[in-house]
């Protein structure tokens, strides 16, 4: 079977293990960490994008690495091949095996900050969907030097605001680490903000199933052509809807 995977690149190191591992042909391309930052139906018009680009009929199915990312996967249609797209809110519950041990972790351990490798190699500036902090990374002499004085010490106090929220930071180890460095790294974050630091392994079988193949309906959508994504806001995350004949899609 050919399968066609479109990812972000956040999961790069994950997915491209996950590939290797498949007993399918798989042809991957990897999608920049920057569509997060358009907002949900920007991004999800992005993505769109790249997946009706894809040749007909030359897959048996296109699979997305993402996570529904803050609406950033809402909306999307099938044109003429079946897309997979896992049940999951983001990369970290992927990251963590599937979105109930994301959930019980989250329940259990409130006011968590979430690190992996992936997120220290390529996505470190991108906000978790935990809190809405756009321009989170920037400096207080950054802001004040594009905004002014005031202006800027006010931005800066309300985009920095969540992190009173969080007290943990806990590294998602996935084993396909080269070496220490990212887990250091997530050590010194952990102690320059003043939070406790835990590391937790991580679970990379929803990653795998994608490009494995054999879908079971608990953990991906599979959606048909003729059918677009849409969230549900409970448990199963999304849902399939049909495109009425003359509506826009």
């Amino acid at each position: 079977m050919r399968l066609k995977l479109i990812s972000c690149e956040v999961l790069y190191r994950e997915m491209c293990d996950s590939v290797a591992r498949s007993p399918h042909q798989v042809d991957v391309e990897f999608l920049p960490k920057g569509l997060h930052d358009l907002g949900g139906k920007p991004m999800a018009a992005a993505v769109q994008q790249v997946i009706d680009a894809v040749p007909k009929g030359k897959y048996a199915a296109i699979l997305l690495g993402y996570g529904l990312c803050g609406n950033g996967l809402s909306g999307i249609v099938a044109r003429d091949t079946m897309i997979v797209l896992p049940r999951a809110h983001d990369c970290i519950a992927l990251l963590m095996g599937g979105r109930q041990r994301y959930q019980e972790h989250f329940e259990n351990h409130p006011g968590t900050y979430y690190r992996s490798t992936g997120w220290l190699e390529r996505g470190k500036e991108l906000q978790q969907l935990t809190h809405n902090t756009v321009g989170m990374d920037a400096t207080l002499d950054q802001m004040i030097a594009k905004y002014g004085v005031d202006n800027g010490r006010y931005l800066y106090e309300e985009l920095t605001r969540y992190r009173s929220s969080y007290q943990r930071l806990t590294f998602i180890e996935t084993g396909l680490e080269p070496d220490q460095r990212f887990e250091e790294e997530a050590r010194w974050e952990a102690a320059d903000r003043g939070w406790t630091f835990e590391k937790m392994a991580g679970d990379l079988r929803i990653l795998r199933g994608l490009v494995r193949g054999g879908w079971n309906a608990a953990d991906y959508l599979l959606i048909q052509p003729g059918e677009k994504s849409v969230p549900t806001y409970d448990n199963s995350v999304v849902r399939v809807e049909e495109i009425l004949k003359g509506s826009p899609a």
